[in-house]
């Protein structure tokens, strides 16, 4: 700590970091200068870094140098249930690998205050159409998860710095944004900027409100969860300028959609973005919020707004105290985070966006940055059609239409808009069709009590969007079983079915197993397809019924107005609802003072819970990277859908058949993400899509497509998990070919954990996805980079080559790919290592996070 620059914060009780002054005595005049994200990090260092290093690391910041690392420490660490349990499984299995090397296990704990919400684990196995829904689907949720649970509720108990908000309350981000985050912190009489890391990728929903949020995977946030710096280079910090204003009838998810597309155009991949400018002054914070939950989306990490009157306006709105949010503008306005100090401001690459060019979008139908609009998409060309049948499902028919996800349901206006148009379209006798299952998640049950205060529930309830969880739920692919007789007609006609759905992922395989594709789409517009009950349809001309007078209704007659929105936005979006919601829901949170072992109780049969093998198996053994053997040839946009699915386990795949050995009953098969915290499980899911295309498993020229390996040297097809069996028992070291953009999408630390288990120990692809490649060097794989112009392709890989790496790991270096080809010959690649930091090499030396720390507290522990 710096205490030099430590001065009291006028108006307050409290003191603050003047980093203005650690700034401009470097260089005078540099702090104006600044962007945002630029102030927080070095606020971040003036308070918390060796003073040995802050000149230098300031002044990388100044001189927007990015040839060093410099250390961050987020000031808490927030988790969804899924990833959340698999990070304290590692703490729990950690905690019994220092008790068997004499080590005290309840000195293993989370350093950094750590959240997790209980989330994503609920599906929608009764849609918005039964009236009891809600409880049904948490009865469900209970029986299916409870060893997940009881696992849960004991690391509340036994964890110091753990708060556990139990399942049934909201999603993560959602809670963030609208209590958790206070935006500035007073702690030990020092006030100080929030930041946090979250194991989700969506955590930048909070960035709306001026807060660095960033989403991590599992093993990078077990590593801040234990006390280690993050640490870091300066990222590109691009300022993107908000011009116009929105149209009449045009929403924050038609925005978010819209800049989605065009900041992909840009390149903005593992940027951090500062919106700013008079656009950016014009949007309210749960537009800012939609548009800031989308970074994942448009490949970023970060995406800031400033902290101005619209962020004090919020505050005040969901109930937040009125000390704390005086503190906020003070702080702001006097340490230099308020927008008006920001004006000087200097951006290495500015963009401008106009928001008065925004029209009525969805995504999709395979990628949440292909913005489609509504106009556009009845004449695309997107996958085949069958002939329509009367009394049938038509071509496209939408199957699953859902309002879910933070990305909407955080935006009261959205909300309100989608209840206004089903009570409009309830006036004309319209209603949704009878082969869509429609549902409401909210995620807070503010939304229930402003959507109630207004009288639109019973709108919504009218058209079957009842509430049917407080959760993830489609949007995570946690969408439930279909009616068996919508089922079995969508398999014996091979039909064309969609999901739309108000979310913010519609990769291929994710919403549903029967779903062939998904749209995204706002609140409203799920609702206007659930009437239309197909997407092969003018949303915006062709008729959606006949009212009671026989005359055709279209969109634009029920679609709300913008005035009467904002009427009910203030008469009943009240600080009160959120008050109701979140003061019992934080008091629950709060440890209790009960004595519990700090060694879990391990149930031994258990699909859900087991103690991790990280200190035995593959894990145990030394990397060679020596005659590895290729599991799979991949091409670009290789998601961590593809590498570990999140959705319903079928039957018929290895991780069915396995939890069928155990006895478990199909209907309580439940999703792969639930089962992360077994790996036994969870290791049969790698690679477990059955949209994948392995480019090793050809079938006359095309790729075949499915979960499917090719078992070297025989050249035998398999199931993937049969053949990471094979290899397992071989020993086989193993590698991954890959394009382009690896590992995009959520932060599922069991795409790595699943490919290190199997014996992966490096991945050589065109290009990573940020989160997925630091899960890969926690868990002790090491990233390779093609060079430019080098690709699987121009190499001529088949998989019948065996693979060795020459060279020292270390940050930036070239290495050498030596490929052996089956003829004999042997070529010499030139690769980019990706462990990107000094942090890094350590993690990777040491066999990845949970070697590190385990090694690094023995050895504190004897030298004490």
């Amino acid at each position: 700590m710096n205490t030099a620059y430590r001065k009291p914060l006028p108006g307050t009780l409290l003191d603050y970091f003047d980093t203005r002054a650690a700034v401009d005595a470097i260089e005078p005049g540099a702090y104006d200068k600044l962007p945002y994200t630029s102030r927080i990090h070095a606020e971040n260092l003036v308070r918390r870094c060796d003073p040995s290093i802050l000149t230098d690391s300031l002044r990388q910041l100044i001189e927007r140098r990015r040839e060093r690392d410099f250390p961050w420490y987020p000031a808490r660490v927030v988790c969804h249930d899924i990833l959340g349990q698999t990070a304290l499984v590692d703490l729990a299995g950690l905690r019994d690998a220092i008790a068997a090397k004499g080590g005290d296990p309840s000195l293993v704990n989370p350093v950094v205050p750590t959240q997790l919400i209980v989330d994503h684990s609920l599906a929608v196995e009764h849609g918005g159409y039964d009236k009891d829904a809600f409880a049904k689907n948490r009865a469900i949720e209970d029986r299916r998860n409870d060893d997940r649970f009881h696992f849960i509720n004991w690391t509340k108990k036994a964890f110091k710095n753990v708060d556990v908000i139990p399942p049934g309350n909201g999603i993560m981000h959602q809670i963030n944004l609208e209590r958790m985050s206070p935006v500035v912190h007073a702690r030990d009489g020092v006030a100080f900027p929030d930041t946090l890391v979250g194991t989700d990728s969506h955590t930048p929903h909070v960035d709306a409100l001026g807060v660095i949020a960033v989403g991590v995977g599992g093993l990078e946030a077990e590593s801040v969860m234990l006390g280690r710096a993050s640490w870091m280079r300066l990222p590109d910090i691009i300022g993107v300028e908000l011009t116009g204003k929105l149209r009449p009838g045009i929403t924050a998810t038609d925005l978010a959609l819209a800049l989605t597309e065009f900041l992909r155009s840009q390149k903005v991949v593992s940027s951090y973005i500062e919106f700013y400018g008079e656009g950016a002054s014009s949007l309210t914070l749960g537009d800012r919020a939609t548009i800031s939950n989308m970074t994942p989306e448009y490949g970023a990490t970060a995406a800031l707004f400033y902290i101005d009157q619209q962020t004090i306006d919020y505050l005040k709105l969901t109930g937040r105290d009125d000390a704390q949010v005086k503190l906020v503008e003070t702080y702001a306005k006097h340490a230099g985070f308020w927008a008006d100090s920001l004006a000087s401001a200097e951006y290495e690459r500015v963009l401008k966006f106009d928001l008065s060019t925004v029209v009525r979008n969805i995504a999709g139908p395979s990628n949440p940055h292909r913005r489609v609009s509504t106009s556009d998409l009845a004449e695309r060309g997107i996958a085949g059609k069958v002939e329509n049948v009367p009394g049938l499902m038509p071509d496209g028919a939408v199957i699953i239409a859902a309002i879910t996800s933070c990305t909407n349901t955080s935006n009261p206006r959205n909300v309100i808009a989608a209840g206004l148009l089903a009570r409009n379209a309830n006036a004309r006798g319209l209603a949704r069709k009878p082969w869509v299952k429609t549902s409401l998640a909210p995620g807070s049950k503010a939304v229930q009590l402003y959507l109630e205060d207004a009288g639109l529930m019973a709108e919504l309830e009218a058209l079957g969007f009842g509430i049917v969880g407080f959760a993830c739920t489609t949007c995570n692919g946690m969408s439930g079983a279909l009616d068996p007789k919508i089922q079995k007609e969508v398999i014996d006609r091979d039909l064309y079915a969609t999901a739309v759905l108000s979310g913010n992922r519609n990769f291929d395989g994710r919403i549903h197993p029967y779903a062939k594709q998904a749209f995204l789409a706002s609140p409203p517009l799920v609702v206007a397809y659930a009437i239309a009950g197909t997407v092969r349809f003018d949303i915006e001309k062709d008729v959606l019924g006949m009212d009671k007078d026989g005359k055709p209704v279209t969109l634009k007659d029920i679609w709300p107005g913008d005035e009467e929105i904002d009427a009910i936005m203030r008469a009943s979006v009240k600080p009160e609802f959120f008050r109701q919601v979140y003061e019992p829901m934080f008091a629950s949170s709060v440890r209790s003072n009960e004595q519990i072992s700090p060694l879990y109780d391990w149930r031994p049969t258990s699909t859900y819970i087991r103690r991790p093998p990280y200190w035995e198996g593959a894990l145990a053994g030394e990397r060679t990277l020596k005659g590895m053997r290729p599991l799979a040839v991949l091409g670009d946009n290789i998601t961590t859908d593809h590498l570990s699915p999140s959705n319903a386990i079928l039957p018929s795949s290895a991780a069915g058949e396995y939890l069928a050995r155990m006895g478990l009953p199909e209907e309580d098969f439940n999703s792969y993400a639930t089962h992360r915290g077994d790996h036994l499980t969870a290791q049969r899911a790698t690679f477990a899509n059955p949209k994948l295309l392995n480019e090793m498993v050809m079938d006359n020229g095309e790729i075949r497509q499915g979960s499917l390996a090719r078992i070297e040297p025989e050249g035998k097809v398999t199931r993937m998990w049969e053949a990471i069996e094979t290899y397992m028992e071989r020993k086989q070291p193993l590698i991954i070919v890959a394009g382009a953009d690896y590992g995009q999408g959520s932060s599922r630390d069991w795409a790595a954990k699943g490919v290190r288990l199997a014996g992966v120990e490096a991945i050589a692809a065109e290009g990573f996805e940020r989160i997925h490649r630091t899960n890969l060097v926690g868990m002790g794989v090491l990233p390779l980079e093609f060079q430019p112009g080098t690709t699987r392709k121009t190499l001529g890989i088949d998989g019948t080559e065996t693979y060795d790496v020459i060279g020292k790991p270390r940050p930036g270096a070239t290495l050498s790919l030596i490929v052996n080809r089956r003829n004999g010959e042997r070529i010499e690649v030139p690769v980019t290592c990706r462990l990107d930091t000094a942090e890094e090499v350590s993690i990777y030396e040491a066999g990845g996070v949970l070697q590190r720390f385990a090694q690094d507290f023995i050895q504190s522990s004897a030298a004490v």
